[in-house]
């Protein structure tokens, strides 16, 4: 399998996680497309996400709405920019389905898997426009969501497994 490169990483802008999970990147791959697996994951606890659309194609519409424990539902819409199947992901918020602008751009964001041993070196780049709205993203708790939802990703898919 050829090597795909992930975008440069510019820490002013970009907020980065980067790990080695224990499960193959066609099962990462599965739970990032399929929306049956991404409503298990996507959200960190205890958060839910409770609905997802996904037409997984380059200016196909990655959807989902996520669920606050107080039960007010927040939906965030993107398109995809690129799909590389088993290997890479992204999309952004700057588009809507069909690549038509959106109203709020907050990130372009990719995830990039390599085969390592038997799991996967998993790459979240998330880019933001000014470093005001990265800042705002880190403040939010990105580092902290994001890695939450890997771990619930990894929990969930190797309980299909067993």
């Amino acid at each position: 399998m050829p090597s795909i490169a992930t975008p440069a990483f510019n820490p002013e802008l970009d907020l980065l996680l980067e790990r080695v999970v224990p499960i193959a990147p066609a099962l990462v791959w599965a739970a990032w497309t399929q929306p049956e697996h991404v409503v298990h994951w996507f959200t960190p606890a205890p958060w839910t996400t409770v609905d997802c659309e996904i037409d997984l194609r380059s200016g196909g519409i990655f959807r989902t709405t996520m669920r606050s424990p107080e039960g007010q539902d927040n939906n965030h819409t993107g398109c995809y920019l690129e799909v590389v199947e088993h290997q890479r992901l992204v999309w952004t918020d700057a588009l809507g389905p069909g690549y038509r602008p959106a109203n709020n751009p907050f990130v372009t964001a990719s995830i990039t898997l390599q085969p390592e041993g038997t799991g996967t070196r998993y790459t979240a780049l998330v880019q933001h426009k000014d470093v005001a709205t990265r800042q705002q993203h880190e403040t939010m708790g990105f580092a902290h969501g994001w890695s939450t939802a890997l771990d619930q990703l990894v929990a969930y898919m190797q309980g299909l497994r067993a």
